[in-house]
């Protein structure tokens, strides 16, 4: 038997990680696998050439993607011919919807190539519909969350829950949090709130002047509190600017000209040695869950937006916690909820009581996967086992 071929395409950070973990697994199963297709650095470390830049998929929202839409729909093109030429054992695609399911979508109606797509879109909470139009061009899905694979199955499509990375993920020991806080000039007695503006420029502009506001106003009644603000690199200097407008002092933790592993041993620190954290919504809740730190989660969006999509959801809670334990600890400020006044009684709520939510964060990390196998190997056997 011939070598297993297999053509991945991921498009943005988190799914070049889902894809590493996967392609070391498989090369862990299979005596002798090719890969071909796009991902970033940590995919290239496990034997990837991307065919071009994988940040050039990393586009979010109209205002970003129309200007380069006949770029992307070239690249969609192309993508799916080589996918096609190869004729891989498998193509898989990693989260990316938009770029990733078109590509499928074209080497479907080309082949009779096998499409697997790994990260289920979120049905459960809006759009319940992209299930049955994904059942065309997907054979199989990976899901992180237990919860996701009726939804697939119900359209036909085979599902494993594979865990989701944030459970197996390492956490800051005792000593690295004890250097993170002297570092920091941080006494064990001082409250130290995490605050996550977002990770990307857009939700930093409609994030960043509220939760200055809130923070402002919890200094005044809590004097020996201190900020700690995560810069992620591509949106450091959006960081910066925003901090900098706040009526209060908050440091930065800018990772940009550090080495990978310490960059991640600082983060990690970071999240375990803040008492509470306020977040923009998103999967950082799993990340803080993770590290045992409660949050306020929140998330705003334009005024049309406001309007509509709420209309649309099916859930009464987007918070990943939340979601996976069936449970509503976590309090949640979205749309027109999100006011400095709302976020501030939450967190003087959260402050008062943090271990309100220490029960759920466990069950969640116990619910994805924590202590088992690790979820890339789980998910290079799903595929396997499917083929």
């Amino acid at each position: 038997m011939g070598a297993l071929k297999v053509f991945l395409v991921a498009g943005e950070p988190s799914g070049d990680a889902l894809g590493g973990a996967l392609m070391k697994g498989l090369k862990e199963l299979a005596t002798d696998v090719q890969f071909a297709g796009i991902g970033g650095p940590l995919m290239a470390a496990h034997g990837l050439t991307s065919r071009f830049d994988m940040s050039e998929l990393s586009l979010m929202g109209i205002a970003e993607v129309l200007p380069k839409y006949f770029h992307l729909k070239r690249r969609i093109a192309e993508t799916a011919q080589a996918v096609i030429d190869m004729k891989p054992d498998v193509l898989i695609t990693i989260d990316s919807p938009d770029f990733c399911l078109r590509v499928a979508k074209l080497v479907k109606a080309g082949s009779d190539i096998r499409t697997v797509h790994y990260v289920a879109p979120t049905v459960w909470a809006w759009r319940p519909k992209r299930a049955r139009k994904m059942a065309a061009m997907i054979d199989h899905v990976l899901a992180l969350f237990p919860f996701e694979p009726p939804y697939m199955e119900a359209e036909g499509m085979e599902c494993d829950f594979v865990g989701h990375p944030a459970a197996n993920a390492p956490r800051a020991t005792p000593d690295e949090q004890a250097a993170f806080r002297t570092a920091h000039g941080l006494n064990d007695a001082d409250p130290l709130v995490l605050v996550l503006p977002g990770s990307r420029r857009g939700e930093i502009a409609r994030m960043g002047p509220v939760f200055g506001e809130v923070l402002g106003k919890l200094a005044a009644t809590h004097p020996d509190m201190r900020m700690i603000v995560p810069a992620a690199p591509a949106v450091a200097e959006a960081v910066h600017d925003l901090v900098k407008s706040w009526p209060v002092k908050a440091d930065i933790i800018d990772i940009r000209g550090m080495e990978a592993e310490a960059a991640q041993v600082e983060k990690r620190a970071a999240f375990a040695a803040a008492d509470v954290a306020l977040a923009t919504s998103g999967t950082v809740a799993l990340e803080l869950a993770a590290a045992g730190t409660p949050m306020v989660s929140a998330f705003d969006l334009n005024w049309l937006s406001r309007v509509i999509i709420p209309r649309m959801l099916i859930t009464d809670t987007t918070c990943l916690v939340n979601l996976v334990t069936d449970s509503r600890v976590v309090p949640e400020l979205i749309g027109f909820d999100f006011k400095a006044e709302n976020v501030l009684a939450a967190m003087e709520g959260l402050l008062a009581d943090p271990s309100t939510q220490a029960a759920a964060m466990e069950r969640t990390m116990d619910l994805l996967g924590r202590g088992g196998e690790d979820p890339g190997l789980r998910a290079a056997c799903a595929v396997l086992d499917r083929m």
